[in-house]
């Protein structure tokens, strides 16, 4: 009966913090949140474009504007080892089986320059490759460790099936691009060899 009573004292202090309609309202004091679970914001530094590059991405989107596959196939071969796929096609004829099947590397190619790239230092020589996702180290792509936009962004780029292969430790194995910081267009590829290996 003792411990009774002080339940029942407890029921009727809640119940005078109720609402007017006699519905009980509990207030909870928590802890804030430690320090370590807060957003961290990391500055990225974004290599400017050199004029070279600027270059070469304004004779792309010139043939882009004519919607001229012809004229990507000539420069892609006017291109010392380019590389468009990792079968040993043509370019031309790569690019046409591609168009076949509903991708269109032409609209796709403006998309990726139309979006944000990266760099990475290769030799004495710098290269812009978009998108940046395709510019970072397999440990650094963990969907895990970007923040919520880029893994969007990351899933709409590979899909989930893109996602497993990177948890797995691959590196990007999505559609990119990369130019030399000397204009050299150095390729444009939606595989990788170990795709072409295991089709093969």
């Amino acid at each position: 009966m003792r411990a009774f009573i002080p339940a029942l004292a407890t029921l009727f202090a809640l119940a005078a913090c109720g609402d007017s309609d006699g519905t009980p309202r509990v207030r909870m004091m928590v802890n804030a949140a430690p320090a370590v679970t807060a957003p961290v914001e990391v500055e990225e530094v974004t290599t400017p474009l050199t004029e070279p590059v600027e270059a070469k991405i304004s004779e792309i989107r010139t043939i882009l504007e004519r919607n001229s596959l012809s004229r990507l196939v000539r420069l892609a071969r006017a291109e010392e080892n380019f590389v468009s796929n990792f079968a040993g096609e043509s370019h031309r004829v790569h690019w046409d089986l591609l168009r076949r099947t509903g991708f269109d590397p032409l609209m796709r190619l403006g998309a990726l320059l139309d979006g944000p790239y990266g760099t990475r230092q290769v030799g004495d020589q710098v290269w812009y490759i978009w998108p940046d996702f395709a510019a970072r180290d397999s440990e650094d792509l963990m969907p895990e460790r970007l923040d919520f936009a880029d893994r969007a962004r990351l899933r709409e780029l590979v899909g989930d099936t893109g996602l497993d292969r990177i948890r797995a430790g691959e590196a990007y194995p999505g559609l990119r691009t990369a130019i030399a910081d000397d204009g050299r267009w150095l390729y444009f590829v939606h595989e990788t060899v170990q795709d072409t290996e295991e089709s093969e």
